[in-house]
């Protein structure tokens, strides 16, 4: 049977906005207010009949809502007592009455008011109702076995047999529920689906209480089992000792000790991986040191103490190999070649003259190994070769990137002390390869930095050491390891960050940058190839002409290495993979009509030299850290009073050779046919043209006097001429570095004739020959046979007509 409870009437009240706390009608709650609304609203309704109607906000963070902000149904509530506090607020025991609709708001200014209707509720006392009041009462009873906290007024409330109707708005006021689930129920005028919510709500919440407590008490379990088994161990020991037996090992001990043993470890390793281990058992497995015991246990066996990759290697295979992944770079095979032989030859007769025992004993002792050091421009395949020596020894392949390294302990490992602490990276590398004899490449060595946390290119002088390495310490292991069958390979751009003592451990090979054939062949050969592959073509769909990578060379390209040359390709097979994406597959020949379209206009010039024989500007040859290049140097005289001004960024060490080279001029001034004291009337201006890129080194003396010499005495400089050496103030010419890579720079450039100092002819030996053919070499000891060849003397009235002829007596003299 279903009715009505209460009568559709309307009234005028006080309102209050609360968060969350609502009140059921027939059930109590102390509120808390201290927003001034709501103690104004309050006090108002404590003047009239102490009743106020309660609103939740919609969202609880706004702190000062407006009637947009409230749901429209709440509870008309009785206060019944308040409580003020220290701060402003009171505490409210109000008793919920009726629900009510908010119709119409009067006021929002001071506090809210408005008009409001009562709503009518439709029970129906029948036996479904009656079913879900004991399946609730049930419930609850779960809940509070299970731990849910229930105020004892609301619980006993529940209990005593109240009607249904009051039983729903008690349950709605404990379930442990969101406040939009709250207002739902609030605004649910049918017991029955009231009932079927909080039936609902109160099975999700017993759920989730069970959760919890299988939660907690599997995580008891395993604490108490835990601590059971701690203690069983104790005891155990301790009867153990006291009947004078040995414990017995748990497991894990039992496996570690195994591994010891079957790790080969050296005598001193294997004494100290011991004496850990009975540490170890005898500690609790609470202490949190054992797990730092565990971790340094793991490394100590699994390092290869002794294990080795073969080393029964074919010579003529390894230089198939060597010739198979790298163009040129002929002195770096031979010496690779080299190693091998005598490797070989020195393992074949060891094995002749010494019984096993013996080798096993001598185990990486005695051995001294050469430390490689690649130094070269980047790009010239310093890393990749490293690769390709492990593959023709048949060795694993390890790289260490050095470049920015700045705490000692990188290298030699951190001390057990310290938490996290692991071995230095030249261990982690030894145990990456599985083996004691793998090829160990140290890249970028002369990039190490140092500062407070120590110096790292210290802590290498032992590893790269050949009488040291073979006991080499790591601060994490405290035991030696045998780094002397490592074949250690250095990498390294300049050698001038590198220190001295560091350096005097290395063998230098110097890798000089490509010339323009040795880059067309491995373009064609590696690079093209390599490309076709990584864009998903083959040579079948795309064929590359021979003159498009000469003229990428040429034009698109200025470097040592071949890394742009290797980037321009690339762009090229991006663009038609494109193309064949968009078209659908196909066939393509690139010729040199589609370079333009593919990589745009020219980005250098076919010649780099002057384009006729000019006054004042001479062409030095220079060596950069990116291979050869050549460089101009300007001289322009002007009115002044002896001044020297000097511009292009200069070293001081190429400021020191303009001072050289103008005193040489200056104390030679009456064979240049020049005045007594021409230099107190006028000033010189020496440039370097690319101003903002930092020039240094005495190599450009004698293009910077002959300039010099050019510009006083206005006698053009050959155009054809590049030229490097130093000068010394009686004008001999000296030897300097660097020469193969100044000659492919000249070469490069169009330059027909090279001018160098006489003890520089050795070096040209490492030279291509078709190089060599294509360039003059003149051979120079004096400045007066520089300028012989440099300078365009002309027979009529010249002012360097008389040194003209000293250079021509000198030389014919030579000739005698």
């Amino acid at each position: 049977m279903k009715f009505l409870v209460g009568t559709s009437e309307q009234s005028i009240y006080p309102i209050v906005a609360v968060r969350d706390g609502i009140v059921f009608p027939s059930t109590e709650n102390v509120l808390l207010f201290g927003r001034q609304k709501s103690v104004i609203a309050i006090n108002e309704s404590l003047k009239r009949e102490k009743k106020i109607v309660i609103l939740m906000q919609r969202n609880a963070v706004l702190n000062d809502p407006k009637k947009d902000d409230l749901f429209q149904i709440g509870v008309l509530a009785k206060i019944e007592k308040v409580l003020p506090g220290n701060r402003g607020e009171i505490s409210v025991l109000v008793k919920g009455e009726r629900r009510v609709k908010i119709i119409e708001f009067l006021k929002e200014t001071s506090y809210f008011e408005g008009k409001v209707e009562f709503l009518n509720e439709i029970v129906a006392e029948d036996e479904q109702v009656k079913a879900l009041v004991r399946h609730i009462t049930s419930e609850l009873k779960k809940a509070v076995n299970l731990g849910k906290g229930i105020d004892f007024i609301f619980l006993m409330n529940i209990m005593s047999g109240v009607s249904a109707r009051d039983f729903s708005d008690h349950v709605a006021m404990i379930l442990d529920i969101k406040t939009h689930e709250r207002q739902s129920l609030l605004e649910e005028l049918n017991l029955l689906q009231r009932l079927k919510k909080e039936t609902e709500f109160i099975g999700n919440e017993v759920k989730i209480l069970e959760i919890e407590r299988n939660i907690s008490v599997k995580t008891q379990q395993k604490f108490e089992k835990g601590m059971k088994d701690a203690v069983l161990r104790e005891k155990l020991k301790t009867i153990e000792q006291e009947l004078g037996d040995q414990p017995k090992e748990d497991k894990e001990t039992r496996e570690l000790r195994e591994k010891i043993k079957k790790a080969n470890m050296p005598k001193e390793a294997e004494e100290k991986a011991i004496k850990e281990l009975k540490r170890l058992s005898q500690m609790s497995q609470f202490n949190p040191e054992s797990s730092y015991i565990r971790t340094y246990l793991d490394w100590l066996v699994e390092l290869p103490w002794f294990v080795e990759s073969p080393n029964d290697v074919n010579i003529k295979k390894a230089e198939s190999i060597l010739n198979e992944d790298h163009f040129g770079l002929k002195k770096v095979k031979e010496r690779i070649l080299e190693y091998l032989a005598v490797m070989k030859l020195k393992k074949s007769k060891e094995t002749k003259t010494q019984p096993e025992e013996k080798l096993n004993e001598k185990k990486g002792k005695n051995k001294q190994p050469t430390i490689l050091c690649f130094v070269g421009p980047p790009g010239v395949g310093k890393t990749s070769l490293g690769r390709s020596i492990a593959r023709a020894l048949g060795r694993k392949f390890v790289k260490m990137s050095l470049g920015g390294i700045r705490d000692e302990a990188e290298i030699r490992g951190h001390r057990r002390t310290y938490v996290g602490a692991l071995p230095g990276r030249m261990i982690q590398g030894i145990k990456q390869a599985g083996t004691r004899n793998p090829v160990f490449m140290l890249d970028e060595i002369d990039k190490i930095g140092r500062d407070y946390r120590g110096d790292p290119s210290s802590s290498l002088l032992e590893a790269l050491d050949p009488e040291q390495n073979h006991s080499f310490s790591d601060h994490y292991l405290e035991v030696d390891f045998d780094l002397s069958n490592v074949m250690f390979i250095t990498t390294a751009n300049i050698l001038d960050t590198i220190p001295d003592a560091l350096l005097d451990r290395l063998e230098v090979i110097h890798f000089p940058g490509y010339t323009e054939d040795e880059k067309f062949n491995i373009g064609k050969n590696y690079l093209v190839k390599k490309q076709l592959e990584a864009h998903g073509l083959s040579d079948k769909e795309v064929n590359v002409i021979d003159d498009v990578l000469r003229l990428i060379i040429r034009r698109y390209t200025r470097e040592a290495g071949v890394r742009e040359l290797e980037r321009q390709v690339a762009a090229i097979f991006r663009k038609i993979a494109r193309e064949f994406v968009e078209n659908g597959s196909g066939k393509k020949t690139v010729g040199v009509s589609d370079v333009r379209k593919y990589l745009g206009p020219f980005k250098y010039s076919s010649q780099m030299i002057e384009e006729k024989n000019t006054v004042g500007i001479c062409t030095g040859l220079a060596w950069t850290q990116a291979g050869g290049d050549i460089l101009f140097i300007e001289v322009a005289k002007m009115p002044g009073k002896g001044n020297l001004t000097l511009t292009g960024h200069l070293g001081e060490v190429m400021k020191e050779s303009c001072q050289a080279a103008l005193s040489y001029v200056r104390s030679r001034w009456k064979a240049f046919g020049l005045m007594t004291n021409f230099y107190n009337h006028l000033d010189l201006h020496v440039h370097v043209p690319e101003g903002a890129v930092p020039k240094d080194g005495p190599s450009a003396g004698i293009a910077i006097a002959t300039a010099m010499v050019s510009s006083l005495t206005k006698t053009p400089v050959n155009k054809d001429v590049g030229m490097t050496g130093e000068i010394t103030l009686r004008g001999r010419v000296l030897e300097i570095g660097g020469i193969k890579e100044k000659v492919i720079a000249a070469h490069r450039a169009g330059i027909k004739k090279v001018i160098l100092p006489k003890d520089n002819k050795k070096d040209l030996e490492d030279i291509p020959k078709y190089v060599l053919k294509d360039l003059k070499f003149i051979y120079v000891e004096h400045m007066d046979q520089v300028f012989k060849e440099a300078l365009v003397f002309h027979n009529n009235k010249s002012q360097f007509i008389t040194l003209e002829k000293k250079v021509n007596k000198k030389s014919n003299k030579e000739k005698k």
